[in-house]
This record gives C-alpha cells, structure tokens and sequence, in this order.
C-alpha cells in the first residue's frame, strides 16, 4: 500500500513515519511532499492509495491542493492542528480527520477504514465484469435522465457506449451514433453508472465495459470501443484494467 504525506512541517511527517513504522504490520511505502506543488507531482506521479493531507501548507491550503487535481483515485485523511476545519474536510469526502499531534489509535483507525474502502471497489469491480459477463437484463431497462441546455432526456444505460469529459461538460455517446453534450461533470456521472457495468479509464473516459473490442499495448495502451474509438488509459489504471478484462 502506498501512502502519501503532504506535510510541509518535518517533524509531523518523522511523527507519522515512525508511528507507521512502529505500530503497522502490514506492508507499506511512505512518500512525501511539503507543499501544494509536490504533492500534486507526488499524486499523479506516484499514485498513492492513501493521501494523508495538512490543511495548512505554505503556498495554499489542502483544499486548493484538491481542487487542481484533474483526477481523484485515492482515499483522502485530512491531518491538522485546527479542528475547525473538519467539517470542510468531509465536504471533500474524506475518510477521516485526524488532529496533530496523531493519536496512534485514531491513525490507523481511519488507515483501516480507507483500506476497508479499497477493498470494497475491488469487490464492486469483480461485480461489474460479472453484470457484463451474465449480460443481466436488469441493466437494460435501467434509465438515466439527463438535462442538456435545450431539454431534459431519458437515456437507457444499455445504449451508453460512452463518456467523455469536456471541462465542465460530459459528452454521451450513444450506441445508435448520437452524441449529447449535457452541463454536469464527468464525475457525477460516474456516481450515477457505479454498478451498471461502467469503469472510468481515464480523467476523460467513462466506458461501458459491453462495448470493449479490444486492448491495444501500443502507443502506451488503448482502449479500442466497438464503435473503433481509441481511448487512453491512465498508466494506474492498466493494472486493474487488465484483470477485469480477464474476469470478462
């Protein structure tokens, strides 16, 4: 498990490394950061599973930090002296709050918790290539409804082949060739398709997984949809990819 601490006081950080090194059995690797510029490096660089985040650094907040991100694939602990500040934190999805200096008992609570959450998506990914695998019917009645800047409309989730982020934007693209540009992110969607036999690939990629033709290893790798898009896949990604691919 590969755990990031984004702390610009040393001392915080040589706290949170020996109480890993003390108390915690199971495998791990520490990187850190000191400031918002490293840590969003040490993010989309390194990949950590966990991200244990001050809310105070010295060229902006945690919070700024986040909202650069393009991508958030991991699980987020705010770590602070300032208790004031939790309430925001959670309003950034984060699985825990923990308080300096960190109280050993709570720490790992909340490392379980994130771990425990992990675990959970890789279960939800073996269900989705078994929704896919079985072609359950269920999924193919399921509806989305979805507002454009003219309309709102009623999309089957089986016609989804698939979407696409265009900032603030998604783009629906439809098995029968039509696309639908509807003002809400990427993510939001993502949310609403978790468990129909979606997988996000990309920052910008939201695909259904019946609708896979291939694996391309060139250029890097590619998605290849049947309708013979090429789609990138974030290097991260590929691992998990490849065996849900199997599991298909």
């Amino acid at each position: 498990m590969k755990i990031l601490i984004i702390d610009d006081d040393l001392g915080s950080r040589k706290i949170i490394i020996h109480l890993f090194h003390q108390y915690y059995n199971d495998p791990f690797e520490i990187i850190e950061a000191e400031n918002v510029e490293t840590g969003i490096d040490a993010i989309e660089n390194q990949h950590p599973e966990i991200v244990l985040l001050d809310i105070n650094l010295p060229d902006g907040s945690g919070f700024d930090l986040l909202k650069q991100l393009r991508f958030v694939d991991f699980k987020l602990i705010f770590i602070t002296a300032y208790e004031e500040f939790a309430l925001k934190a959670y309003g950034f999805s984060a699985i825990g709050f923990i308080l300096k200096p960190p109280d050993p008992k709570k720490l790992f609570r909340a490392i379980e918790k994130a771990k425990s959450t992990l675990e959970k998506e890789n279960i939800k990914m073996k269900l989705n290539a078994l929704f896919v695998k079985l072609d359950n019917p269920i999924f193919e009645k399921s509806k989305l409804e979805v507002k454009t800047n003219e309309s709102s409309l009623t999309i089957d989730t089986y016609d989804i082949v698939r979407c696409e982020a265009e900032k603030d934007f998604t783009r629906f693209h439809l098995l029968d060739g039509e696309k639908i540009l509807v003002p809400r992110k990427l993510e939001e969607y993502e949310l609403m398709l978790d468990g129909y036999g979606f997988y996000r690939i990309h920052p910008s990629h939201l695909i259904n997984l019946k609708y896979i033709d291939h694996y391309n290893k060139s250029r890097g790798g590619e998605v290849v949809m049947k309708e013979n898009s090429c789609l990138p896949i974030i290097q991260h990604k590929k691992e998990n990819f490849l065996k849900l691919l199997e599991m298909i």
